[in-house]
């Protein structure tokens, strides 16, 4: 079913941009005003955008398809970026979209059908975001718009606006929130039943006793999870009464919707009650991440899942094409690497992301905090063992992704007994090889992964004994031909980084294992600077940058969604001090020989490059079908100002070809770009650095960085696809 707003009357301010949208562009007035109907107001329209993009022939073939990529993205103009727009606009005039945020209902894309009811009636619907969406697109094909990339000295700027948890001030303010949550922690644990918990007091201790027991336990990571904060009210408490009364309701409110609360004392120890000017704001990427926003609160219980091969049926194919063993264990979207989630406390974390991608899985009880009951069952063995067997007859897998939840959250002996296991399959499969001929052999695992944010929720759990089982499993793993052992961390923002995830960081770059990063652009992270001083703090621990990812999500992540074009405007202009020149590449590919080593060898790498951080990793978003890319136009706009996003997928990787079938991927964005620069405007930025975010409207995945590419075989491996149904 269609929605046609033709009737609805235009607002009072919808309309005063209007007049300003004709009035600084006379020549689309004119056009309006001697047009004897809309589809003459297209054909002059599409003249003027095809006379901007006919100065670059480069843009021309680029709009056409006639040519792609990266490379040829970058010989863009900036008015090639709006005149490709409005020719998208265009040619995509008509088009249905279903409409997430109309309940389902179709959205039409005809926003010059939409100016020209609102000048010929008055009416058509749109609402301001759009008319200011409209009046920035004109004024970048005018040039009234600059794209103004701002050199290394203003980024530098930008970063140095952000504290990080290693500088000496906040070290010490942390000290201090320890010491008042220890200290209403010890009136909590007087209130334990005898025998309830390790966590006890001997008879007759004083009150400072109890609290120097506490400070012991402190180091203890499974402390942390027994004491973990589990309602609002405890919340409040452990901060302050920082909490303002709006976010308390908030927070009650969700309580009562059933959505799970856990949050550990060391992760609180991070959020800062105080307003002191030096770091005013350097915490809100953390609080927006534990604090839930009213649209998650509201919509929870209704969220569905974005992947679309997140949903599996046993025996049936995913909506990548891949059978699966088990409808909960493993997910897949590529050929060459498997998500598994084990039966474990691994499917619980250190805390609940309020973006968090599996937020479908925790609404119906898939993943959960009640540690107890998801200790392993005798049951989990056998099932170990039959994924294994999958991963052991596949023709193409040769990358695990051991997650959940958080792999780490796993006890060192059920992690251990994932790593044996996959040992064991690595070693089968490589004797298996030995008897298939030249081109029939099957890829061997090549590459494990552990995904965690156990370094920024809870670093305490890398424990000298965890670390000696990940250097034993590497050093056995590495004779049976596996390459690369990688801990895939999730760091939102460098106060994160603490003298305690340095410490877990030295102790797994020890044990032979690299660490990199995932981050997650939420709305607080994606503030101009905040993702490159995080990067350089990463860097400084040994820590290297893999993805960031656009927030994704309907209306339940609406509040922390920053924008497709803010992910593009930080890649073109804050991303670009970072890039390594080519001859530095060898330099950089080879860190993982020697991981102890990267602290000095990538402060090497940047004083050699004179660049502050090394830029390795991709922006993208996991898109709602298969796959992750930043490939896309902006093909439309709806009445309400949200951007159409046409993606294709990364043609850089090897997908599963079901997407020869799937064809192109539409998103409306879950917020406009004038929503998001007013919450920017909220949290105390200056807009005006963020001017140029209207103009970003197309995207190009950027090339794999190399250090993180597969290696190759010394053999002939088959073509052949198993597991595999379209």
């Amino acid at each position: 079913m269609a929605y046609y707003p033709e009737k609805i009357p235009l607002s009072a301010k919808s309309m005063t941009l209007l007049r300003k949208l004709l009035r600084e562009n006379p020549r689309l007035d004119r056009i309006y005003k001697k047009s004897a109907g809309i589809e003459q107001v297209r054909e002059k329209i599409r003249e003027w955008a095809e006379e901007v993009l006919s100065e670059n022939s480069y843009a021309q073939k680029y709009y056409k398809g006639d040519d792609a990529g990266y490379e040829i993205f970058k010989k863009l103009r900036w008015q090639d970026f709006s005149a490709i727009r409005i020719l998208d606009y265009l040619d995509n005039a008509g088009r249905q979209f279903p409409n997430p945020y109309l309940g389902g209902k179709n959205t039409i894309n005809e926003p010059f059908c939409v100016i020209w009811h609102g000048i010929k009636t008055g009416t058509g619907g749109a609402k301001p975001l759009f008319f200011e969406d409209m009046i920035n697109l004109f004024r970048q094909l005018t040039g009234q718009l600059p794209q103004d990339i701002p050199e290394r000295e203003r980024v530098e700027k930008w970063m140095n606006r952000w504290s990080h948890g290693l500088e000496p001030e906040i070290v010490e303010e942390r000290k201090e929130n320890r010491e008042r949550i220890i200290r209403i922690l010890v009136n909590n644990i007087e209130s334990c039943e005898p025998g309830e918990s390790k966590y006890v007091f001997e008879n007759d201790m004083t009150f400072e006793q109890k609290v120097d027991k506490v400070r012991q336990w402190w180091d203890d990571y499974n402390f942390h999870l027994r004491f973990a904060v589990r309602s609002p009210r405890l919340l409040n408490e452990l901060l302050d009464y920082s909490l303002d009364l709006e976010t308390q309701k908030l927070l009650e409110k969700a309580e009562k919707k059933g959505i799970p609360f856990f949050v550990n004392p060391y992760y609180l120890s991070l959020l800062s009650t105080k307003a002191d000017a030096f770091h005013v704001g350097s915490d809100m990427a953390i609080r927006h991440y534990v604090i839930y926003s009213k649209t998650l609160i509201d919509q929870f219980g209704n969220i569905e899942a974005w992947e679309k091969e997140d949903k599996v049926k046993p025996g049936k194919p995913n909506a990548a094409g891949w059978i699966l063993p088990s409808h909960r264990n493993i997910h897949r979207r590529y050929p060459e690497v498997a998500i598994m989630i084990p039966d474990t406390m691994g499917r619980a974390c250190g805390g609940l992301c309020v973006s968090c991608q599996r937020m479908y899985d925790f609404q119906r009880g898939n993943l959960n905090f009640d540690l107890d009951s998801l200790r392993p069952s005798r049951a989990w063995g056998k099932r170990l063992r039959k994924l294994m067997d999958y991963f052991e007859n596949d023709s193409q897998l040769r990358d695990i992704l051991i997650t959940g939840g958080d792999a780490l959250m796993s006890m060192d002996s059920s992690l251990e007994d994932i790593l044996n296991e996959v040992y064991n399959m690595a070693v089968r499969k490589r004797e298996a090889n030995k008897s298939r001929p030249e081109g029939s052999k099957y890829a061997e695992i090549q590459r494990i992964r552990l995904g965690t944010r156990l370094l920024a929720y809870l670093p305490q759990r890398v424990t000298p004994e965890l670390a000696e089982k990940l250097r034993n499993f590497r050093e056995k793993a590495a004779r049976a031909g596996i390459k690369q052992f990688v801990i895939q961390a999730h760091f939102e923002s460098p106060m994160e980084v603490t003298p305690e995830t340095k410490i877990a960081v030295e102790r797994l770059l020890s044990a032979g294992w690299i660490v990199t990063n995932q981050l997650v652009f939420t709305s607080a992270a994606s503030r101009r600077g905040h993702t490159a001083m995080l990067r350089k703090v990463l860097n400084d621990i040994g820590v290297i940058t893999y993805y960031t990812f656009s927030v994704k999500g309907f209306q339940e992540n609406t509040f922390n969604y920053a924008t497709n074009a803010r992910a593009v405007q930080e890649q073109v202009e804050e991303k670009r001090i970072g890039k390594l020149p080519e001859e530095l590449n060898e330099e950089v590919d080879s860190l993982p020989e020697e991981p102890v080593k990267i602290p000095e060898k990538v402060w090497e790498i940047r004083k050699k490059a004179g660049i502050p951080f090394l830029a390795t990793d991709r922006n993208v978003i996991n898109l709602p079908a298969v796959g992750k890319s930043l490939t896309f136009r902006t093909i439309g706009i709806t009445r309400f100002g949200r951007r159409i996003l046409e993606f294709d997928h990364d043609n850089q990787r090897w997908h599963s070809p079901i997407i020869n079938k799937m064809g192109k991927v539409t998103i409306i964005e879950s917020k406009p770009v004038g929503e998001y620069i007013n919450q920017l405007e909220e949290m105390g930025e200056d807009i005006n650095e963020y001017l140029s975010v209207w103009g970003y409207s197309i995207g190009e995945t950027e090339p794999l960085a190399s250090l993180f590419e597969y290696p190759g075989y010394e053999f002939k491996k088959t073509e052949e696809l198993t597991n595999l149904k379209i």
